[in-house]
């Protein structure tokens, strides 16, 4: 039986370690990425789905960004969202960086992680809401080819509006739907469905139609995928009244 020097017996046994070590990591890993990725959607033990109210953090603070005036409106528009105030006792809006910014505008487009939004007339010192109950806006565009064509102001929201994956909050891992007001907040209504995720939207402006693709569900196993069926969906702006109407491509 030969007999390995001392100094190759070692490197074998350093390779087998470090492929052990690595095999080891994977598994960790995979463990990890499983643990994180949480269905968008948590059933109740009932054939219907129903929303859980979203907690508040006690660790947040709401402040408002300084007013947006859109091109062409008379409306102050006021970015409303969460200052979180780390273990330090340091300000933050999401980042390492002490920053009070919580909004962004480009474009005729209002995007940010926001908890709501306040419309002030120009000539007016009254502010309203948006809305009373708890949602999370992420954009806010105003449609300004509609308005320059039928002289009608809209602004189009995509939003989270019901703890969809029971987390006890709402974030970015809950379902994204689509809304609809006027430009002064007023109106403010839903379009797409319920516990249906928002995939895109659209405005063609030749026809001033606003299309957009949801995605539901139909398996029910919390996950939005290829087994689960595409929903098309468009409205009108040259009717009278808000009405979103399917429509079949396919």
């Amino acid at each position: 039986m030969d007999v390995l020097p001392g100094s190759l017996l070692i490197n074998r046994i350093m390779k087998k370690i470090n492929v052990l070590l690595a095999v080891c990591a994977i598994f960790i890993l995979a463990a990890c990425k499983e643990e994180n990725e949480k269905p968008k959607v948590i059933y109740e033990n009932s054939n219907k789905a129903k929303p859980a109210s979203a907690k508040s953090d006690p660790a947040q603070i709401e402040i408002a960004d300084l007013p947006i005036q859109i091109t062409g409106t008379d409306v102050l528009i006021h970015p409303v969202g969460d200052l979180r105030v780390n273990d330090k006792g340091q300000y933050s809006s999401g980042g390492s960086d002490v920053s009070f910014t919580i909004s962004n505008y480009n474009e005729f487009e209002i995007t940010g992680y926001l908890r709501n939004l306040k419309f002030q007339k120009t000539d007016s010192d009254s502010i309203n809401v948006l809305t009373k109950k708890p949602v999370l806006i992420q954009t806010a565009t105003y449609l300004k080819s509609v308005s320059d064509k039928l002289k009608k102001q809209y602004l189009v929201y995509t939003l989270a509006d019901m703890d969809t994956n029971k987390d006890g909050q709402l974030d970015g891992g809950d379902i994204k739907s689509l809304y609809i007001s006027t430009i002064d907040g007023k109106e403010f209504q839903k379009l797409s469905a319920d516990f249906e995720e928002l995939i895109d939207w659209k405005l063609v402006e030749g026809v001033n139609r606003l299309y957009f693709r949801t995605m539901e569900d139909t398996n029910k196993n919390g996950e939005f995928d290829k087994k689960d069926v595409l929903h098309y969906n468009m409205l009108d702006f040259t009717t009278k009244e808000w009405k979103v109407s399917a429509y079949n491509p396919m």
